[in-house]
């Protein structure tokens, strides 16, 4: 072991194959559950999906010059906005906003390189991103609760295969030792299939209908369609939201791996691989790239920091993209078994936005928090809608994101501008 604490370093190689190998395949399972689950949920291309993980992690890679073993996968922030920038105004408008936020990281980064990231830390206060991760979970509870059929909108079978699920992610996450423990969601899918199939929700006889077992994925490469503005303000927002979430990963894997990663290879770098990597993927048809904690969480665990290990997991998962029966089988799991999951993973989204506010120790007693916090929370789920054109508008999560933002500095400046009169 290190002086690290790592029995792999950052810039080690696995002494064998068969164990890098096997290292790499376990980051690929702690990321598949979540970076499949996006395009489930959107509507976008599973295989796609990897592919762009892959290709993001290796030029997040690249543009940190193989310092930092992170691993990106599809970001939870923008599903809901996806939804509603494809249901309002085609796909397309959904791709150019994802690579717009893109190119908003690369600003970020170009700034902090100049200016320093003191700005970036007043501008996003934990009491500005608690309640903006909060709407992302709780904004999505409808998505959950329809899906596991308890709107009643289904038959008596769809909800016990929920609850079936729900329990294997929860009996998992809590009991499971070593392995197991880190892929409570990844089991729970096969888990819930099995009670699908016994229930009769899969037909096994059309699972792999039209799929052959190596085929290329459905890209979707710029160019290909128009390129539609319409909704980039509802997108550009909850890119400093996923920011934020950028700096605390780096900022915990800072702690398990024992280096400083904001400096050293520094913010400007990271932020640009991931922006990078976000809008190579939206160019390729996929979902927005962020950093996981579920692949920080199997360093932690295995005290295996190697890029070595998580560049190779990039590998593997560029190659899953072009297994037609792999996204033949993802492609059949019920709503049902997404529901049951989603019911817990949607709530701990909205739970890691309340630990920000505790963890900072925010005091809601303070009537200048209480009003910044209620405020954005009413905005971001009461079904705000601000019309910007006759196309286009601010709503939920983004529009929450910009009155929050505002409203804080607001206040500030106000106390500050006492402070001076006393």
């Amino acid at each position: 072991m290190n002086q690290s604490g790592l029995i792999i370093g950052i810039s080690e190689k696995p002494k064998s194959i068969g164990r890098w190998i096997v290292l790499s395949l376990q980051h690929v399972f702690a990321m598949f559950g979540a970076t499949v689950l996006v395009p489930l949920l959107t509507g976008l291309d599973v295989g796609v999906a990897l592919v762009a993980s892959g290709i993001g992690t290796l030029i997040y890679i690249a543009c940190t010059k193989a310092k930092v073993p992170v691993y990106l996968g599809s970001s939870f922030a923008y599903i809901t906005t996806i939804q509603v920038a494809m249901a309002s105004s085609g796909v397309g408008s959904a791709y150019v906003g994802l690579m717009m936020v893109g190119l908003v990281y690369a600003v970020v980064a170009v700034i902090i390189r100049f200016v320093g990231s003191g700005w970036l830390r007043k501008l996003l206060p934990p009491v500005v991103i608690g309640p903006m991760i909060i709407i992302i979970g709780l904004s999505l509870a409808p998505v959950a609760i329809s899906s596991a059929g308890l709107d009643g909108s289904m038959t008596w079978k769809e909800p016990v295969v929920a609850l079936i699920t729900f329990l294997a992610v929860v009996l998992l996450s809590i009991k499971a030792k070593g392995f197991l423990k880190i892929v409570p969601f990844l089991v729970a899918i096969f888990v819930g299939y099995i009670a699908a199939i016994i229930f009769g929700l899969v037909d096994l006889t059309t699972v792999f209908v039209g799929y052959s077992f190596l085929q290329i994925p459905n890209f979707s490469f710029i160019g290909t369609y128009a390129l539609d503005f319409s909704a980039v303000l509802i997108f550009l927002p909850l890119a400093f939201v996923t920011i934020s979430e950028h700096i605390g990963d780096h900022v915990v894997l800072g702690q398990i791996t024992g280096e400083d990663f904001i400096e050293n290879p520094g913010l400007h770098n990271t932020l640009m691989g991931d922006g990078i990597a976000t809008f190579v993927s939206a160019a390729i048809g996929g979902p927005a790239n962020t950093t996981y904690g579920e692949n920080t969480g199997v360093i932690a665990v295995t005290k295996v920091g190697s890029v070595w290990v998580t560049g190779l997991a990039a590998c593997f998962a560029v190659l899953l993209g072009f297994f037609g029966w792999i996204q033949a089988f993802i492609n059949s799991i019920p709503w049902a078994v997404i529901g049951g999951m989603t019911i817990i993973l949607y709530g701990l989204i909205a739970a890691n936005g309340v630990k920000v506010l505790i963890k900072d120790k925010t005091d809601l007693s303070d009537m200048k928090k209480l009003v910044v916090v209620s405020t954005m929370l009413v905005i971001g789920l009461g079904g705000a809608y601000l019309n910007i054109t006759s196309t286009s508008g601010l709503s939920g999560m983004s529009l929450a994101a910009i009155v929050g933002i505002l409203l804080n500095q607001g206040i500030n400046l106000i106390d500050r501008n006492k402070s001076k009169e006393k």
